[in-house]
């Protein structure tokens, strides 16, 4: 995985590159926080449309926590991996505690959007409810809570840069000097 990383990078323009080892936990974020909406999805169907097929709450809350717990795996070995600084029970408290928080926040802009704008059906239209719903739980929810992750994994949960020194490192911006190459 890591070849396959360098070698994307390497073919990358240089202010492009420059920019993404600028920005390097932040796309490892991403791509985590991708990972878990797809294992979330994944788990929350395939429990809703079989053995948890009455009890779809059930399945969700089953499934979220499946994709936290990929989530903290991840980012702690690969988004934040130079980082730390707390014991591991103390970090993992507080990882799934900030995405508590997440989950609330990201929950607000739809709980808004029905009860404080009343943007559901017989007052609008199933289609209106529907876009509503969306934008403000997929789009603007998802958003809010992942900046504030972000955020709050950064300054709390892995406070401390270069606490775990990196044991695998990206290829250097193409105009710096690789020593190991020489």
């Amino acid at each position: 995985m890591l070849r396959i990383a360098n070698a994307v990078l390497a073919r990358l323009p240089a202010p492009l590159h420059a920019l993404v080892q600028k920005h390097h936990e932040l796309l490892k974020f991403g791509v985590v926080g991708g990972t878990a909406f797809l294992v979330d999805n994944a788990t929350f169907y395939a429990l809703k449309l079989t053995v948890l097929e009455p009890k779809p709450v059930t399945a969700k809350i089953i499934a979220v926590l499946v994709a936290t717990i990929v989530s903290y795996v991840l980012n702690r070995e690969w988004s934040f991996r130079t980082r730390g600084g707390r014991e591991r029970r103390h970090e993992a408290a507080l990882f799934f505690l900030v995405s508590g928080i997440g989950l609330v926040l990201s929950s607000a802009p739809l709980w808004i959007s029905r009860y404080v704008f009343r943007l559901e059906t017989p007052d609008v239209s199933l289609v209106t409810q529907e876009i509503a719903d969306f934008v403000s739980a997929q789009v603007i929810g998802t958003l809010v809570a992942m900046v504030f992750r972000f955020w709050a994994f950064k300054k709390w949960v892995f406070p401390k840069e270069q606490a775990r020194p990196g044991r695998m490192r990206l290829a250097p911006t193409p105009d710096s000097k690789d020593e190991a190459a020489a």
